[in-house]
């Protein structure tokens, strides 16, 4: 290729990831539904955005480093402390049964469909055990199942990432180096403990260089993000040199390390590493899509999609059967996890990766298997996006929205707030910092939060569980808008902060954006004087007549949603709406 068309390859391949994504996120459906078949049609059209063409064989080894900088990513996001006794055993045997049952039966089905060797079957079947957080999350994200049901999956899709690459390498090697799988005589299973323990070793090396980037030297934000890029492409490089595939598994340990050692200093917000993920899953996804040629995919279409019934409708219901016996999992969420098993970037990595390296060698039935991972990628992400919401929403897995509000503050009306929402049909968590302010939270009957939960809140890695709503009302002005600016990564819905007075000399609140509730007219000390010369919150039917010299506060619609009067948006309540009021101060009231 000339230096114009590799210019024009490398320029085309960054503006189809990232509209591609745009798009997505326009619609609201995974980017991987996108990102496919553009990459596919560009790669049908023009030879400018194929990575064979634009880095010859160097690209399978900025793959391996570009999954090992998502799986890092994916990492930061696991908190060992979520994951209960009863959690862990159900994600250990899903991913146990999943490898083994998906293996097994994947290849011992597709040299009858495919028409491939036994040996070329176990590969397919070894690099289709593989899930992935970057399709389940945008999945869950969509659905809103129960944190639980989320939990299990986002941990098996993370997980299994690495084991399905390690196990897809070594059997790679013994397809490559023989004319049989030598499973029976464990050696297999000796190499697996030898990459694990290479993987183990450099997942070590990597948390001690970013503690030491992290804490020792305290590093900021920039500088921070880039000292953590280097420590984990540096060290998923060394490992794959010293053994394949190794490189995995210490970036995803060195990301559960930051996530969960006490002590890292880790930036509170990522915004340039979370783009670069982004971008890295768009760049692969287009540039692997784009190696699938139309003339592959004809004849293995029809089979390809027998495969994934028998993926969707066996293999992950009997997995999720067995992972979930003997447990606290319902019903419906026993049938959910079985419904949930999209392929995703390893997938497909590893499936362009293993497959040229065995049509190089030689292999009959090995350039079969990249258009059979394309297909089953496709096909399952399509399948789950177009059925989770529906199927969750049958199986009563998915979460109420706007039920469970956290609301932060201890003082006297903010207490009696909490108890007018929870009147109005909510489910009120609150929050406060003084064992005073705890105490007359327990005192009403309210539901207190763990102390350290709002120090959990502000972890960039962590997730307030449970939680669409955040109004933060104590009586720091600038605690309410720091919160308010950290909390918003970590919570589902929206963070909502009570205005500081207009003559405020705080350090930050004055200046700080975000919305404000109830307007800039009932601010927190006007809250607070009003409600201690007397006036009550009232909860009443939108329908009902209002009391004089009120002011609106909250809507609870019909379906429970929450509406807060805002200095940018009113809340307008409507027939079968409940509203929060502040009535009049009793010497208002008489006059």
């Amino acid at each position: 290729m000339t230096d114009d068309e590799i210019l024009l390859g490398l320029a085309l391949t960054v503006v189809l990831a990232t509209g591609s994504q745009i798009l997505a996120g326009k619609l609201r459906v995974p980017a991987l539904i996108i990102l496919l078949p553009v990459g596919f049609a560009a790669g049908a059209v023009t030879d400018v955005v194929r990575p064979d063409k634009l880095l010859g064989p160097d690209f399978s080894n900025l793959v391996s480093l570009s999954v090992a900088v998502i799986l890092y990513d994916a990492g930061l996001g696991l908190d060992l402390r979520k994951l209960a006794h009863h959690t862990r055993g159900i994600v250990g045997r899903l991913l146990l049964y999943g490898v083994l049952l998906t293996f097994f039966v994947t290849g011992t089905v597709a040299p009858a469909m495919f028409g491939m060797p036994l040996r070329v079957a176990a590969m397919l079947g070894m690099i289709l055990v593989v899930s992935g957080p970057t399709v389940v999350g945008p999945i869950l994200d969509f659905v809103r199942p129960s944190d639980k049901v989320r939990r299990i999956l986002i941990w098996e899709g993370t997980l299994t990432d690495p084991i399905g690459a390690i196990l897809g390498a070594l059997t790679f090697h013994a397809v490559a180096s023989s004319h049989r799988i030598d499973i029976g005589r464990g050696y297999q299973l000796g190499q697996f403990a030898i990459s694990l323990a290479f993987g183990l070793v450099g997942g070590a090396v990597g948390t001690a260089l970013l503690w030491f980037a992290l804490r020792t030297l305290r590093l900021g934000e920039t500088l921070g993000t880039l000292a953590q890029l280097a420590v984990v492409i540096g060290v998923s490089a060394g490992c794959d040199i010293l053994r394949d595939d190794t490189g995995l598994i210490a970036a995803i340990l060195a990301g559960l390390a930051a996530a969960n050692i006490r002590g890292f200093d880790m930036p509170s917000r990522r915004p340039f590493f979370e783009t670069l993920v982004q971008l890295i899953i768009g760049l692969l996804f287009i540039s692997i899509s784009s190696t699938v040629t139309p003339a592959s995919l004809v004849p293995v279409l029809l089979p390809a999609l027998g495969l994934i019934a028998i993926l969707v409708l066996v293999v992950r219901p009997l997995v999720a059967l067995g992972a979930a016996a003997h447990t606290d999992l319902s019903r419906g969420e026993r049938a959910f996890v079985g419904w949930m098993h999209p392929r995703g970037i390893v997938a497909a990595a590893t499936a362009s990766a293993f497959s040229s390296g065995l049509v190089e060698r030689g292999v009959a039935g090995a350039a079969k298997i990249l258009p059979v991972t394309f297909l089953v990628i496709v096909g399952t992400v399509l399948l789950y996006a177009l059925t989770a919401a529906p199927m969750a929403r049958r199986l009563g897995v998915v979460k109420e929205e706007g039920r469970r509000v956290l609301l932060v503050g201890g003082e006297p009306w903010v207490v009696d707030l909490g108890r007018a929402l929870r009147s109005a049909g909510l489910d009120v968590l609150m929050w406060a910092g003084l064992d005073e302010e705890r105490e007359r939270i327990k005192g009403a009957g309210m539901d207190l939060a763990k102390g350290e939960l709002l120090a959990t809140a502000i972890n960039p890695g962590a997730r307030v569980e449970g939680v669409t709503a955040v109004f933060l009302a104590t009586d720091d002005d600038d605690f309410n808008a720091l919160a308010s600016i950290v909390m918003q990564d970590t919570v589902e819905g929206p963070v909502y902060r009570v205005g500081p007075p207009h003559d405020s000399h705080g350090v930050v609140a004055p200046y700080t954006g975000g919305d404000i509730l109830f307007g800039r007219s009932l601010v927190r000390h006007v809250l607070a004087e009003r409600y201690g010369r007397g006036a009550r919150f009232i909860v009443q039917p939108a329908t009902a007549p209002l009391p004089q010299e009120h002011d609106t506060l909250f809507v609870v619609r019909a379906d429970h949603r929450l509406d807060p009067v805002t200095e940018r948006k009113p809340a307008t309540p409507q027939k079968g709406d409940t509203v929060v009021l502040l009535g009049p101060t009793p010497t208002a009231a008489g006059q």
